[in-house]
């Protein structure tokens, strides 16, 4: 392999790795031997186990960030934007299940690189922006638009977690009952959600991520 093939490799397996034991019972003799290299070539690339694991998860939030950032581009109805923002996480859990639970653990090495928590931050405050122009033009307190951006994006991202082990009902049907429950709350829940059309593709998760340059 050339080097940024065996860098490449490195990752996938390490990723896969911390998904399935965590960082704490991932060792490198384990990637090491995983990859079927020696430690030396572990080091070698990425100073150690802390430097890899510091990497795989950038890579993800990344992957992750760029995903939900695309759904909210080009403006739209809020619903649908809630929709894209909705089928945008539920694709990349889909698609990424090994990258999303590296990210929802919670890991001392991800505090350099930022957390799952602050990326839904960062969502929240473009949504606020959203929400305070939509709340501006119906007559609504455009200063509670922050408070309501942390509600809608923490139900999302929420879901999202239980629905990375759920794995039922399928995506689309799961992001129509979110729309549901953000639309129309409690009292006007209709009975069979559906979205309100279908969302323009995004590039996928696992596409952006392999996008990102590894060396």
């Amino acid at each position: 392999m050339t080097g940024t093939q065996r860098r490449a490799q490195l990752l996938d397996v390490s990723r896969h790795l911390f998904a399935e034991k965590g960082f704490e019972n991932t060792s490198v003799e384990e990637i090491a031997a995983r990859a079927e290299v020696s430690k030396p070539v572990v080091y070698e690339h990425f100073g150690g186990k802390e430097g890899i694991y510091a990497v795989v998860v950038d890579r993800e939030m990344q992957a992750l960030l760029a995903a939900l950032t695309g759904a909210l581009e080009g403006g739209g109805h809020p619903r649908v934007l809630v929709e894209r923002t909705a089928l945008a996480l539920l694709g990349y859990i889909e698609e990424s299940e090994d990258g999303f639970r590296i990210l929802v653990r919670d890991s001392p090495v991800a505090q350099a690189t930022g957390t799952f928590s602050s990326l839904i931050g960062d969502i929240a405050t473009q949504v606020e922006h959203l929400l305070a122009d939509q709340f501006k033009q119906t007559g609504l307190d455009p200063r509670t638009a922050p408070m309501y951006a942390q509600m809608l994006v923490g139900m999302v991202a929420l879901t999202g977690q239980w629905w990375l082990d759920a794995k039922s009902p399928k995506r689309t049907e799961v992001a129509a009952h979110l729309v549901n429950l953000a639309w129309n709350g409690l009292q006007g829940l209709e009975r069979r959600p559906l979205l309100s059309r279908t969302p323009a593709p995004v590039p996928t998760a696992r596409s952006r991520r392999n996008s990102l340059d590894v060396e």
